[in-house]
């Protein structure tokens, strides 16, 4: 029974780590990869979310009206919503270079200021950004030509980390390139990726439909929305947005544990949603977003199949690997307590080069999970709430 318990976690991991992007990756072979020739310049609005930006806010203007794209075709909107400091001032100061500011005194989170901001939004193509990020030239008209094709509803570029020297950055910079390997496979596979970043994607705006404000992670449920009605995701690794890594793993544990407490709530909210009819978009959510949070449960039962395995030693009939008989039960709990060594090691050396990067990895990883612990409850005992708690970025911290 302990041995099978441990199996059945171990298998659980590996298929969501590993065995999810080989499958998706494999299966994409079979399909040719997609070309995109827009035949026009859509009209784009690009809706800055904005609360209490002012350290970065006008570095983001600057950046945003240097895009490579036609100004007469571009409108810069702000939604800076309970913003107390100078957001607004800042953005209005820009009023003569056509930025335009939609902001209401009350917060009430991210999504009901884009909610708010949508209203003013005018033009074919609304573009997601946030003010601590950057854009690469290009981006827009990237992240706009997938559009030529009607089946497409939403576009989601690359997110890239600027790791400036930080172990954390340099691990969290391979993350987002792991999720970019995956974006990509099921683009080609089924014509729609699941998720978007939520500082950079792109919708037709006849398409968006307003949602709840209780809502926490926004991106998901808008890409969700647009995949309901019929429509297709495309991923764009060449929208390039960058922004820097959190200043520190409390920081980014903060960020992650309010994205996994929406995660469940995700999974809670959108299971009568999903899109049925397309079975294998259905399974990309499951195994790509839903599937994820349940990792740090089968890493607990790992550990505890394993203890219980080498504590009562199996008498039955199975293989002795199957139910960690002496010697695997204690050969699989020296692994195990090895990765944890080696994550708490990642946490308390600070080791420059590459060693000291592979060594990072354990770290990510647990404190990750930690954080998918957090998330959960949190959002079980209602004390995440939708006001965005600011995790401190690198270039905040000097």
């Amino acid at each position: 029974m302990f041995g099978i318990l441990f199996w059945f976690c171990v298998l659980l991991i590996v298929y969501v780590y590993a065995g999810y992007p080989f499958l998706i990756a494999i299966f994409a072979r079979l399909r040719p990869e997609r070309r995109f020739s827009p035949t026009a310049v859509p009209s784009v609005t690009l809706l800055i979310a904005a609360y209490n930006e002012e350290r970065f806010i006008a570095a983001k203007l600057e950046n945003s009206l240097s895009l490579d794209y036609p100004p007469e075709r571009l409108q810069i909107l702000v939604a800076a919503d309970g913003s107390n400091d100078r957001t607004m001032e800042i953005v209005e100061s820009y009023a003569g270079r056509g930025v335009e500011l939609s902001y209401s005194p009350e917060r009430r989170g991210k999504l009901a200021a884009i909610n708010h901001a949508m209203q003013a939004a005018r033009n074919e193509i609304v573009v997601f950004s946030d003010a601590n990020n950057s854009y690469a030239p290009g981006t827009l008209h990237a992240l706009v030509a997938p559009f030529a094709d009607e089946r497409v509803g939403c576009t989601a570029g690359s997110k890239n980390i600027i790791s400036v020297g930080s172990r954390l950055g340099d691990a969290d910079s391979l993350y987002w390139r792991y999720e970019s390997f995956i974006k990509k496979q099921e683009t080609r596979l089924t014509g729609c990726c699941i998720g978007v970043s939520g500082e950079i994607y792109a919708i037709r705006r006849e398409l968006y439909r307003p949602l709840p404000d209780k809502i926490i992670n926004d991106d998901f449920f808008v890409a969700l929305s647009i995949i309901q009605q019929g429509y297709n995701v495309i991923y764009v690794p060449e929208a390039v947005s960058c922004e820097t890594t959190s200043a520190s793993e409390r920081d980014e544990i903060v960020r992650r544990t309010r994205i996994v407490a929406g995660r469940y709530q995700a999974m809670i909210f959108s299971l009568q949603k999903l899109p049925w009819r397309r079975p294998l978009i259905v399974w990309q959510i499951l195994s790509h977003k839903f599937m994820r949070p349940l990792v740090p449960f089968a890493m607990l039962g790992a550990l505890a199949g394993n203890l219980g395995a080498v504590a009562l030693p199996s008498t039955g009939r199975l293989p002795a690997w199957l139910s960690l008989a002496p010697p695997y039960g204690w050969v699989f709990l020296g692994l195990q307590a090895g990765f944890y060594l080696l994550a708490l090691l990642g946490k308390k050396l600070r080791m420059s080069g590459l060693f000291g990067k592979l060594l990072y990895i354990p770290t990510f990883l647990v404190n990750s999970n930690y954080a998918a612990l957090l998330g959960l409850f949190r959002y079980l005992t209602g004390r995440q709430t939708v006001l965005w708690e600011k995790a401190a970025r690198l270039d905040e911290t000097g």
